[in-house]
């Protein structure tokens, strides 16, 4: 499919295609394998609802992962501050913006929910993956059941909220349409995604052929227990050591000011901003008490 007459229709922003364009020739120059996911490659393949695309989602080689980020880097490209707390928030995707571009770039090196090591998911997505002509490229995506999966997976980190049960039904819909369930049975079982994809997947698949279903890991079920943004860091401090707890503690009562950035990018970091910015997060914090602890108490 061409992209010109869909890519209206779909009213992609001209900086998201040329973001597209831009990191797939800066992969193809560095011989790094990259493939793009979500999107507007996800909307052309029906798997989602049209929609304005924001940013650039790429998924790269993760033992390239540093050459792709020094050819942005060259190119003005800056990582965007993020939460230096890689416990609480397990990293899989650096994010990074232009001061001359209107949209970012995430990089991903690995997928919540994917449980295989990160090269060995790669190689295995890598197999499902197809070319489309999007941006006046050929980039490679996901192939239609690899990207049922990406956003299943999605999804399902927040499954509460009506956009995500929406998004659920329609891909559990098309699933079976298109007779996809033993072919992401396949592809959640060499991502090991099957204990985060089950919920989805397990109402499509033959009894026959259901797998024995492992069980989550923590990290997956900390996403899904952490309802409100205060959850995530009360569940570490809560699993983490007596050792580790003080530190955890202290890093939550005054963060550092990635934290305020990574939220927003233009928040003001003189000692007044930064004041007012620590009230604003205390007084989310006593409004969202009650959701804490029901978070709090249905992970234990």
């Amino acid at each position: 499919m061409t992209s010109t007459g869909r890519e209206t229709q779909l009213r992609v922003p001209e900086g998201v295609l040329l973001g597209h364009a831009l990191a797939a020739r800066l992969a193809v120059s560095l011989g790094v394998r990259v493939f793009f996911i979500k999107g507007p490659a996800s909307v052309t393949q029906g798997l989602r609802q049209a929609k304005i695309s924001a940013d650039v989602d790429v998924f790269v080689d993760p033992s390239r992962l540093d050459e792709l980020l020094a050819g942005l880097h060259d190119r003005g490209w800056r990582e965007r501050p993020s939460d230096p707390d890689n416990v609480t928030f397990p990293k899989h995707s650096v994010t990074l913006d232009h001061p001359e571009w209107p949209c970012c770039i995430d990089v991903h090196f690995r997928f919540p929910g994917m449980e295989e090591p990160a090269g060995r998911c790669f190689e295995a997505m890598w197999t499902s993956t197809v070319h489309m002509e999007l941006a006046g490229q050929r980039l490679r995506v996901p192939t239609r059941a690899l990207g049922i999966l990406f956003l299943a997976l999605h999804a399902l980190r927040s499954p509460e909220l009506p956009a995500c049960r929406q998004e659920l039904e329609y891909l559990s819909g098309l699933a079976r349409r298109e007779s996809q369930a033993d072919e992401l049975r396949e592809l959640a079982t060499a991502t090991g995604s099957l204990a985060a994809v089950r919920p989805f997947l397990e109402n499509l698949l033959a009894v026959t052929t259901a797998p024995v279903w492992p069980e989550p890991s923590q990290e997956w079920r900390n996403r899904l227990a952490a309802r409100e943004a205060g959850s995530a860091r009360l569940i570490a401090i809560v699993q983490a050591s007596w050792r580790d707890k003080p530190r955890m503690v202290w890093r939550a009562l005054f963060p550092t000011a990635e934290v305020f950035l990574s939220g927003n990018i233009y928040a003001d970091m003189s000692f007044l901003g930064r004041l007012n910015q620590h009230r604003a997060r205390w007084a989310r914090f006593f409004r969202t008490v009650p959701s804490l602890v029901r978070d709090l108490r249905h992970h234990q």
